[in-house]
């Protein structure tokens, strides 16, 4: 009994855990996790009725462990942790406990879940630790009670020796609340057990647009907890903290573990590659899946739409724009009281109502006293910087481990890291080939500095900028030039944009994917498995660093110049296929490559390019009228075509048209005619050119028909036909104005209503 005479689920487990170290199976053990479902608020509401339940239930659980070879190696409150040799004896274990709870009149109102997962995991001190763990907590997590859930790798080992009077049912792939891969799981069936559960409890049943992470969440429990409640007591909480510091992922998690209590979705907005503030509205509408209303601001197209939801809105890297991010925070809190709001910054956004909560670093050991023992590993994986060191440094070297030699230098690197997760997770990566006695030496002449006991916001900074340069300064003259130049790119690139953008003295051609490969494994770049596509990032504190490399190097302006030009032959491209059988695959990939392509348009209009701002309207307008981006498009159109000659192009005609029927989309006839107007005459002096003899301008890449695409050309031949109404109508204006319209649009229904009908099909298919 403990002597304040009280049990609590802590002591309970820690006491029942001493009591028994049995011999547990090695190699590749499939785990079996059991907890009861609603367990805390039968702890609030009765402590020693909850102890009554536990024991009884535990006491079945091992039975049915122990009947078929199991070890039960842990109890933490309710749950139990058996482990198992063989994956049937596991199942077989699972099923006998569910049907002896179900039979037993002291839980008839108790339900236990059930979960397995198979793998290899580390067996230290009577307990395991690992990703195979993590994994099947997360499959736990996703079941109700009285079910039994199998992953994938315990349903191959047993599909084929199934015990007797048992049946699996495929729920199919989820994607689970760890935010890795995603999960195909299957359901256990017999006599005695239900054969029929709600939906699981997974990303995948909930609306929202959490992004995979390649890499486990790992040493931010208490700080993880600690955000959750503060959701559920603030409208707003705003993490702050330095570059590096975890923010991201640390919000990441927590929206993930509190989905159950959004019905109306959890949505993600990156806002670190928005350069305009104008756009951060626009851009917090698209992550949730809102299109913008023509002729309305995308703010209140936001508001309307979240008005009576209960959502949560999470808004990632604000500081570069953050009143603009203030600003859709306090319209969404004034006007929706049951949204919540979720950001991350480097500084807070000052909104009323705002909690404001510092991302501390990761916890570190104590710097040994002169004259103490070895470093004890047991000891030193209990701080969460080193769990993540040795998480990472096992990524790409799957042998390593915490071993009495190695112990010391890895939490040495720890604390001169100051406990930085990005810091920490650059170091690790270099386990790959270096000890991590030669990475504490290596990084002991950048570390060494004064003030290395003040643990300031600024030290921080320091030690991540070090950080950054240690790890720069070990790249080669290739890896460094490509780590330069990807920082081009916005929002991430595929291999065919990097070989276009970033191929050059010292690269080869043949050289860029190697190359990208090992700054992958430098942890310096992140592969994102999107949709099966493939796209690589950075980090936006790598890219930051990156790019002011790029600028030293004085390479900026050329490597951004080919990444205009890039993205001008794409969006052509583009513009010729999204009519036609491929218009699935390319109006998913104008969603990626949204950020680019403002990138490309941003570079145009600060470099004075007009001609290519031009090019990039007139290929995008479709897009940006069918994703409803016309306020956006309005603006680039107008921009472009102000700034840019007056002489007919095939391109200034396809953008005068495109802002025309902007314009029209949002109900505006009179202010459209006149750019329609613009667009026929400079399609007329094109067609004369030509009948003349001349071949008029060069057509732009990709094109399937000198100059124009074949849907541009074909929209434009169209309204030449009806051209000759333009002038009597004007001279009728404004009682004319819509019966122009009207016949200019019976002219386009054809070819028109049939472009619309299929982009829209092909945007509801990829959205």
């Amino acid at each position: 009994m403990p002597r304040d005479g009280r049990w609590t689920p802590t002591r309970l487990w820690r006491t029942r855990w001493r009591t028994a170290m049995p011999d547990l199976p090695g190699g590749t053990v499939t785990f079996l996790f059991t907890d009861v479902e609603g367990s805390t608020p039968r702890w609030e509401k009765g402590r020693a009725a909850m102890m009554t339940v536990v024991a009884r239930q535990e006491a079945i659980i091992r039975s049915a462990v122990a009947a078929q070879g199991g070890c039960l190696f842990k109890t933490v409150g309710d749950a139990c942790y058996a482990a198992f040799g063989q994956a049937h004896d596991a199942l077989a274990a699972a099923v006998s406990a569910q049907r002896a709870l179900a039979a037993d009149d002291g839980l008839t109102d108790v339900r236990v879940r059930i979960a397995l997962h198979t793998g290899a995991a580390e067996q230290r001190d009577g307990d395991y630790f690992g990703l195979p763990l993590n994994r099947v907590a997360r499959v736990l997590a996703a079941g109700h009670g009285g079910q039994v859930l199998l992953s994938h790798a315990t349903e191959q080992l047993v599909r084929d020796i199934l015990p007797p009077g048992i049946a699996l049912v495929d729920l199919g792939e989820h994607r689970l609340k760890d935010l890795l891969r995603a999960e195909r799981i299957y359901q256990a069936t017999a006599d005695g057990l239900p054969p029929a559960f709600p939906p699981l409890r997974t990303l995948t049943s909930r609306p929202n647009n959490l992004p995979l992470q390649s890499t486990s969440f790992v040493g931010r429990r208490r700080e993880l907890a600690a955000v959750k409640a503060r959701l559920a007591a603030s409208r707003l909480l705003t993490l702050t903290g330095i570059g590096g510091a975890g923010k991201t992922r640390l919000a990441l998690q927590a929206a993930a573990e509190v989905l159950d209590a959004f019905p109306d979705g959890v949505w993600f907005a990156d806002l670190a590659p928005v350069v305009d503030p104008g756009l951060v509205a626009s851009t917090v509408a698209a992550a949730a899946g809102i299109r913008e209303q023509p002729g309305r601001p995308a703010a209140a197209t936001l508001v309307d739409h979240v008005r009576r939801q209960r959502v949560l809105l999470v808004l990632d890297n604000c500081e570069h724009v953050v009143d603009a991010a203030a600003a859709v925070a306090a319209d969404v809190l004034r006007a929706a009281p049951h949204a919540v709001m979720l950001a991350t910054s480097r500084e807070p956004l000052a909104v009323g109502g705002e909690t404001v909560w510092p991302v501390p670093p990761l916890d570190v050991p104590p710097a040994p006293r002169p004259g103490a023992e070895a470093a004890d590993p047991r000891i030193v994986a209990r701080r969460a910087a080193v769990r993540l060191f040795v998480d990472r440094a096992a990524a790409v070297r799957p042998d390593f481990a915490l071993t009495p030699v190695n112990a010391a230098a890895v939490a040495d690197i720890c604390r001169r890291l100051d406990g930085i997760p990005l810091a920490i997770e650059l170091a690790a990566a270099r386990v790959a080939h270096l000890p991590p006695e030669q990475i504490l030496a290596r990084l002991h002449p950048r570390f060494d500095r004064p003030g290395a006991g003040r643990r300031t916001s600024a030290r921080r900074q320091r030690t991540l900028a070090a950080a950054l340069d240690w790890s720069h300064d070990l790249l080669d003259p290739r890896e460094a030039a490509l780590f330069r130049r990807l920082s081009v790119f916005r929002g991430g690139w595929t291999l065919e944009a990097m070989d276009a953008v970033c191929a050059g003295d010292p690269l080869g051609d043949d050289d860029l994917l190697d190359v990208l490969a090992r700054l992958v494994d430098k942890s310096l770049v992140v592969y994102v498995d999107a949709d099966e596509t493939g796209r690589y990032r950075f980090l936006e504190t790598v890219r930051a660093y990156a790019r002011a490399r790029c600028i030293a190097a004085g390479e900026h302006t050329a490597v951004r110049a080919r990444h205009g030009r890039y993205f001008v032959a794409l969006a052509e491209v583009a513009a010729s296929r999204l009519a036609g059988p491929e218009q699935d695959a390319w109006v998913a990939r104008l969603d990626a490559e949204r950020d680019n392509l403002r990138a490309a348009l941003d570079r145009a209009d600060r470099d004075g390019d007009a001609a290519s701002g031009q090019r990039l309207c007139a290929a995008l307008w479709r897009h940006w009228l069918h994703r409803s981006h016309v306020a956006e498009g309005l603006t680039r159109a107008e921009r472009a075509l102000r700034e840019a000659s007056a002489e007919p192009t095939p391109a200034r005609a396809m953008a005068l048209f495109g802002l025309g029927a902007m314009l029209s989309s949002t109900g505006d006839e009179q202010a459209a005619i006149p750019w329609l107007r613009q667009g026929i005459e400079a399609y007329r002096k094109l067609e004369a050119d030509r009948t003349a003899g001349g071949r008029g301008p060069a057509s732009p890449p990709g094109s399937p028909e000198p100059g124009l695409d074949a849907a541009a050309s074909h929209d434009l031949r169209d309204l030449a036909e009806v051209s000759a109404l333009l002038d009597p109508a004007a001279e009728r204006a404004p009682l004319a104005e819509r019966s122009l319209w009207q016949a200019i649009e019976r002219a386009l229904r054809e070819r028109g209503t049939a472009i619309a009908e299929t982009l829209d099909a092909a945007a509801d298919r990829v959205s």
